[in-house]
């Protein structure tokens, strides 16, 4: 695990319309050798991701990176929990029914304990509930949950390619048989 670490740098977007919240958890975050990105609403962290298509509802939002998903793989998700237009259980919900990015950890935050919030958000799928303002505290908690994705690749990877060399290995070679011949009756007879 410590070497699949040190060979990555995880990406992790960070959503929160409060600027001093947006750059507190975002120097917090590269502070611990995270890449980010940081936006400032629900709606461009879906666009940021590709899922937002709808062009009706973008043309008044400058454009963070339609598709980008595609092209910058996101380790993390960490949104604020009340934005205006989306709140980050809306979005929360958007990414656990993309089966594209259904997979990428999310956490919340919130400045406001409410258990009956932070349940709806952990049985939704949100790996996390932080409590704001954020501490490093909470940052290294992040770790573990980008982690286990990472390492669940690489298995996956790895049985993939043994089972790719498994089908290829020269000394497995199989014995070709041919189709049986069937002989007709007369043939048969002189055979015997």
């Amino acid at each position: 695990m410590e070497s699949v670490a040190a060979d990555i740098q995880f990406h992790v977007l960070a959503v929160d319309d409060s600027i001093l919240d947006r750059k507190l958890i975002e120097r917090l975050l590269k502070t611990s050798s995270y890449h980010v990105t940081a936006v400032d609403s629900g709606i461009k962290a879906l666009e940021f991701l590709g899922l937002l298509r709808d062009e009706h509802v973008t043309k008044d939002l400058p454009s963070v990176a339609l598709n980008h998903y595609h092209q910058v793989e996101v380790n993390l998700i960490i949104t604020d929990y009340c934005m205006p237009g989306m709140t980050g259980y809306d979005l929360l919900r958007k990414i656990k029914e993309s089966t594209s990015l259904k997979d990428i950890p999310v956490v919340i935050m919130s400045s406001e304990n409410e258990p009956a919030r932070i349940n709806r958000c952990l049985e939704e799928g949100a790996e996390e509930f932080f409590l704001k303002p954020v501490q490093l505290s909470d940052v290294n908690k992040l770790k573990p949950h980008l982690m286990r994705k990472k390492i669940e690749e690489v298995h996956l990877a790895d049985h993939k390619r043994k089972s790719d060399e498994e089908c290829v290995s020269p000394d497995r070679r199989r014995t070709r048989y041919d189709e049986p011949e069937v002989l007709s009756t007369d043939e048969q007879q002189q055979s015997k």
